[in-house]
C-alpha cells in the first residue's frame, strides 16, 4: 500500500537514501554556518528579528545565534537542541559540539556513498567515541595539588574561553574577576548567587566585582536611605514580599459601586485607607528594617513605612527578588498573619549608591557570603549583551571545572590527541582533525602544513602540541596557557557522537499535514 494512501493529502513522506540526503543537507548546513565563528579569531554574526531593525544582536555564542533561527528540517533542529543542552549542562562548548557533530555526519555521508552499511558506522562511531574518551581522560591533569596552583589553572581556562569573545581584549582583567566569582560560591553550580548588571557608560576596564548584592531599584521618598546594624550579632531585618500594596479593593471584572453622594464616596476611601493601614501594620508587626515588594507600593503605605524609620523598595523585578530572597535567606511572603512563621532575611547594611548617573542599592553582610555582583560597564547596550553571554560562559564553565577539577589541553592537542588515538577508525578520527583545520582556517592560517606539523609532532610523542594562533605555528599548549574544562570536552564527544548516530538511523522523514483551522477561528 503506497504512503498516499495513508497520510493525509497535505502531508510528506521521505525514505531510504531521501531521507538521509535530507539529513546530511540539514545537519551539515547548520555545522557549516557556525564553523566561522570557532576559534580565538573566529567571526560574529548579526541577528536581526523580524519584528525591526531595533531588535538586533551581535554574537559569536553558538547557542545564542542557533535559538534564533527558525528551521524547518529535523536533522537541524536536532543541532540546534544539541547545543542548547550543552550551554544547560556545561555553558561552553556550543559552536564546539554542533561543528563536530556536522564533521562525524559529513564524514558518514561519504562512507554511505562508498556502500558502508549505517549499522556498520554507528558501531564505528561508538567504539571510536569510546577510545577517544579514554585517551582523553588519560591525558587530564587532575589538578590535586595546591589551591593557588588550582587558581591558576581556573585562570587559564577563563583566559582561554573568553579569547574567542567580545572581551579578549582585556581577558585577564575580565578572567581573574571571573575566578573571583566562582571561587566565593564555595564549590557551588548555582550561579544565581552571581548577579550581573550592565550599565551604559565608561569603558569595559571599568567594570568591577561587588562583594555584595545589588538591586538595580530605587528608595521609595522620605524613606531612610543608609541602613546600618549596630551590632553584627543583630543584623538587619528584610521582609520580601509579592502582594499588592494599593488601595485594598475587592477588584472583580466588571463590578461597579454606585453611591448617592460624596459622603459615602469618603466613607468608601476612608475604609480603604483603613485596610491598608491595617496592612502596613500587618507588615510592621514582622520587626523589620527594609521592605522590598516585586508590586508597586502606592503613596499611602509608603507614608505609614517612612513614618516608622522604615526602607520601603517598590516594583522589584521578578529574577532581582527571587535572587534577592535567596541571598538574604529569605521568604517571598504574598500574606502577614503569621509572623512568628514567616522567614525573613538578614543583612548587615542597606545603602543607596550610584553607578553612572543611576541609583542602585546594595545589601552588603549577606547570610550567603557568596553572593556578589559583577557591575558591567560599556558605551553600547550591544556591546553590554555580548560581554555578559561572553562572562555567563565562562562562569559557568569555570563552576563546573570547581566541581570537577580535571583539565585538559586545548589550541586543537586534545582533538589531535584523541584523534590517533582512533587512527584506525579513520572517519571519526578525521572529523576530530578537521576541528584543528577550522581553527586555523578561522585564523587566516595555512591549515594544510599548521595540522601536517601538528600531526607530526603528537605522532612523535609530543602529547601537549597545539595550534599557535598568535605566531601561526605549532606550540606547546601547556606552556601557551592554553587550556580547557575536561567536562566540557568530553560532554561535546559524547553529545555529538549521540547526536550523529541518531540522526544516521533515520530511514524515514514524515511531516504530518499542518492542524485545519474551523471557521470562524
Amino acid at each position: 500500500m503506497s504512503s498516499g494512501n495513508v497520510l493525509k493529502s497535505e502531508a510528506s513522506e521521505e525514505r531510504g537514501e531521501f531521507s538521509h540526503q535530507s539529513t546530511f543537507i540539514g545537519a551539515i548546513a547548520i555545522a557549516d554556518m557556525l564553523k566561522t565563528t570557532l576559534g580565538p579569531l573566529g567571526m560574529d554574526k548579526i541577528l536581526q528579528s523580524m519584528s525591526g531593525v531595533d531588535s538586533l544582536t551581535i554574537t559569536n555564542d553558538g547557542a545564542t545565534i542557533l535559538s534564533s533561527l527558525s528551521v524547518d528540517n529535523p536533522a537541524a533542529r536536532v543541532l540546534i537542541n544539541l547545543s542548547t543542552t550543552q550551554d544547560q549542562e556545561i555553558g561552553d562548548g556550543t559552536t564546539s559540539v554542533v561543528v563536530f557533530a556536522g564533521e562525524l555526519l559529513r564524514m558518514a555521508e561519504q562512507l554511505i556513498a562508498r556502500g558502508i552499511p549505517v549499522p556498520v558506522i554507528r558501531e564505528g562511531y561508538q567504539r571510536a567515541s569510546a577510545a577517544a574518551l579514554a585517551a582523553l581522560t588519560e591525558s587530564a591533569n587532575a589538578n590535586d595539588g595546591s589551591e593557588e596552583a588550582f587558581r591558576e589553572e581556573l585562570f587559564r581556562i577563563a583566559m582561554t574561553t573568553l579569547s574567542s569573545k567580545i572581551l579578549n581584549v582585556d581577558k585577564k582583567f575580565f578572567a581573574n574577576m571571573a575566578v573571583d566569582a566562582v571561587l566565593r560560591l564555595g564549590g557551588s553550580t548555582n550561579l544565581a548567587n552571581i548577579q550581573i548588571i550592565k550599565k551604559l557608560g565608561k569603558t569595559m576596564e571599568d567594570s568591577f566585582l561587588d562583594e555584595g548584592f545589588i538591586l538595580d531599584k530605587q528608595i521609595s521618598v522620605g524613606c531612610p536611605v543608609d541602613l546600618k546594624a549596630e551590632d553584627p550579632e543583630h543584623p538587619l531585618r528584610v521582609l520580601v514580599a509579592n502582594t499588592s500594596m494599593d488601595a485594598d479593593k475587592v477588584k472583580i471584572f466588571g463590578s461597579k459601586a454606585k453611591v448617592s453622594g460624596a459622603t459615602e464616596l469618603a466613607a468608601i476611601e476612608s475604609e480603604e485607607r483603613r485596610r491598608m493601614r491595617d496592612k502596613c501594620a500587618r507588615i510592621m508587626k514582622h520587626d523589620i528594617n527594609c521592605f522590598v515588594n516585586r508590586q508597586l507600593v502606592y503613596n499611602q503605605a509608603e507614608e505609614e513605612f517612612a513614618a516608622k524609620g522604615v526602607m520601603c523598595i517598590e516594583h522589584a523585578d521578578f529574577d532581582g527578588i527571587e535572587r534577592l530572597s535567596l541571598v538574604l535567606d529569605a521568604d517571598i511572603l504574598s500574606t502577614f498573619d503569621t509572623p512568628e512563621k514567616a522567614r525573613v532575611g538578614t543583612c548587615q547594611r542597606i545603602h543607596e549608591i550610584m553607578i553612572g548617573e543611576d541609583k542602585l542599592i546594595r545589601f552588603a553582610g549577606v547570610p550567603k557570603n557568596q553572593a556578589c555582583t559583577i557591575v558591567l560597564r560599556g558605551a553600547s547596550k550591544h556591546l553590554l549583551d555580548e560581554a555578559e553571554r561572553s562572562l555567563h560562559d565562562a562562569l559557568a564553565v569555570l563552576s563546573q571545572t570547581v566541581k570537577d577539577r580535571h583539565t585538559c589541553l586545548g589550541a586543537g592537542s586534545s582533538e589531535m590527541l584523541m584523534s590517533l588515538a582512533v587512527f584506525a577508525m579513520r572517519s571519526f578520527s578525521q572529523a576530530l582533525e578537521n576541528i584543528c583545520f577550522i581553527l586555523c582556517e578561522n585564523a587566516g592560517l595555512d591549515a594544510n602544513t599548521i595540522v601536517a606539523k601538528l600531526h607530526a609532532a603528537h605522532a612523535g610523542g609530543h602529547k601537549t602540541a597545539g595550534i599557535d594562533i598568535v605566531n601561526g605555528c605549532v606550540g606547546d599548549a601547556r606552556e601557551l596557557g592554553i587550556v580547557e574544562a575536561l567536562k566540557s570536552k568530553r560532554q561535546m564527544v559524547m553529545s555529538a557522537t549521540e547526536a550523529a548516530s541518531q540522526l544516521l538511523k533515520v530511514d524515514n522523514i514524515i511531516r504530518c499535514a499542518p492542524r485545519e483551522r474551523q471557521q470562524g477561528q
